[in-house]
């Protein structure tokens, strides 16, 4: 059983480039005609005090997950010393 590679000829390159910026065309056309609008909302500082406590929530979280991570690969670490001894 043999197996036939052939290499990609000119033309059938072009046609895929062709093909690819015609989508590219189609997408932006697309994009230019979406009737989405920009909407600018304003926080009152109520909201500004939960987004601030959510932050710092969010960062504590994520620093005790990277400890967490850390110490868990420093107790593999360890039974992998103790099991091999």
């Amino acid at each position: 059983m043999s197996v036939h590679y052939r290499k990609a000829s000119p033309s059938s390159m072009s046609n895929a480039m062709l093909f690819l910026m015609l989508c590219k065309t189609g997408l932006r056309r697309k994009l230019q005609t979406f009737p989405g609008k920009m909407v600018n909302t304003v926080y009152s500082d109520e909201e500004k005090g939960i987004q601030d406590k959510e932050s710092k929530e969010e960062t504590i979280l994520a620093m005790l997950g990277i400890i967490g991570t850390v110490l868990n690969l420093v107790v593999i670490i360890f039974v992998y010393i103790y099991t091999t001894l």
